[in-house]
């Protein structure tokens, strides 16, 4: 083209769309690993520095340092720990608890939080490979990163993040290497039973008989070799099955305010947890076990009912059957929350997904439950009204994920059943994260 000079100008060509994308994305690859790496670096300098009285008082690092250590002893010995109350785990969470040795130069602590960094940037990984690939988004890789910073330092010294890899990884093979999803689902329930709830949605037919067969013959054969090799691999169960109602569960937040109201119940140290002892507390026990086998329930009457699969129905049901029997569960412990936000994560990584509005729901759980630990956990122990008050907003929150997250599971199921959605929570958590999942373009219409 000329000028009105008569000089020749050039006019650069627009960039095609495919490279446009590229570039996008890219740019999202990249604020992804910034933020990784700077939420970390921040959650590094909360865990040596959380002598302070709002971050425990070091009670958070004390579990590893003193707990872990203790048992990673007892099983250099080849034995399981015997008659010890606090072991209420599997066999495979000797494996976990021996890693540490793997890493060479550093003290058991350090070696562990490394450890639980390198499995946490796997878990984020494998979110973002999930997330590029067609029909996906990054929106799961950027929540797990941004909300499990939300518990403060509490994640890097406990292995719920070694836990919460096994199941991620799972799910997010379901689609294309069912045997694969069935070994690891099975590897994450020898550490701490329920990522085998991983494969309760699987499609029908050859994916779940893949899966399932897999995950049968890998536990049968790790607990034959565990037994043959280890002592007392079993006696977490006589443990387990002696706890008793945590204060930080839903029945122990019942409990909190019959409490105060001069109901004489107090609260003793027991089974590695603050509980509630006094008059009538077993019942509210076998309530918690109880409403436990109604989920199981609901969960199979789900499966033997649902009429559509779609690819994030493995995920969405994994989420919606840990958050059941989290809620009914004896013992909400804060870690718990790790499970969820990794399980909402792999959710987030599909655009079929229905659980959206409980992603937003646990990350509001998640932030009120560093709240109540280590910050203010004294005030839960005794009860007062701002641990009541803390008590019931998070268990809130989490009663109202559960049942949000199973009636849009089983909505998704029946297609007749589905109506408009026009609820508040659902037109946030559509359009607040769309820069991760349309490339930096808000949509404005459903």
């Amino acid at each position: 083209m000329k000028s009105a000079t008569g000089s020749r100008t050039t006019v650069a060509a627009p960039l095609s769309p495919p490279l446009v994308k590229r570039i996008r994305k890219k740019h999202r690859l990249f604020l992804l690993g910034a933020g990784w790496l700077a939420t970390r670096a921040l959650m590094l300098w909360l865990l040596t520095h959380d002598q302070y009285p709002l971050l425990g008082r070091g009670g958070v690092a004390r579990e590893v340092w003193k707990l872990y250590f203790h048992w990673y002893g007892v099983l250099r010995h080849g034995a399981f720990p015997s008659g010890d109350q606090l072991w209420q785990y599997p066999p495979g969470a000797g494996a976990v608890l021996l890693s540490p040795a793997l890493v060479p130069g550093l003290t058991y602590f350090q070696a562990f939080v490394v450890l639980t960094l390198v499995t946490d940037a796997v878990i984020v990984l494998a979110l973002a490979r999930a997330g590029t690939r067609r029909g996906s988004t990054l929106l799961g890789a950027a929540l797990w990163t941004a909300g499990l910073p939300l518990l403060l330092h509490i994640p890097l010294a406990r292995y719920d993040v070694q836990v919460t890899a096994f199941a991620v990884i799972s799910l997010l093979a379901v689609p294309r290497h069912a045997r694969t999803s069935g070994v690891f689902a099975a590897l994450g329930a020898l550490v701490k039973v329920w990522p085998a709830l991983a494969l309760i949605g699987t499609p029908r037919g050859r994916t779940t008989r893949q899966a399932w067969t897999a995950a049968l013959v890998t536990v049968v054969t790790l607990l034959a070799v565990v037994e043959a090799l280890f002592r007392n691999p079993f006696d977490f169960l006589r443990q387990q099955g002696g706890r008793g109602v945590q204060i930080e569960s839903l029945g122990g937040t019942v409990l909190m305010f019959a409490r105060r109201a001069g109901w004489p119940v107090r609260t003793r140290y027991q089974y590695g947890a603050v509980e509630f002892v006094g008059p009538h507390v077993h019942l509210v026990a076998v309530g918690s076990l109880v409403l436990t086998g109604a989920a199981f329930a609901l969960l199979l009457l789900w499966r033997l009912q649902n009429r559509r699969w779609t690819p994030a129905t493995p995920y969405d049901a994994a989420l919606t059957a840990v958050l059941l029997f989290t809620v009914t569960s004896r013992v909400i412990s804060p870690q718990y929350m790790i499970w969820l936000v990794g399980l909402a994560a792999v959710c987030l990584t599909s655009r079929h997904t229905t659980q959206r509005p409980v992603a937003l729901l646990l990350l509001a759980a998640t932030a009120v439950s560093a709240v109540e630990y280590p910050a203010y956990y004294g005030e839960v122990v005794n009860s007062t009204w701002t641990g009541c008050v803390l008590m019931l907003a998070r268990n809130g929150l989490l009663m109202s994920a559960a049942v949000v997250s199973l009636v849009r599971l089983w909505r998704s199921g029946h297609p007749l059943a589905e109506r408009p959605e026009t609820d508040a929570s659902s037109w946030i958590s559509d359009r607040i994260p769309a820069y991760f999942r349309t490339g930096g373009e808000l949509p404005l219409n459903r």
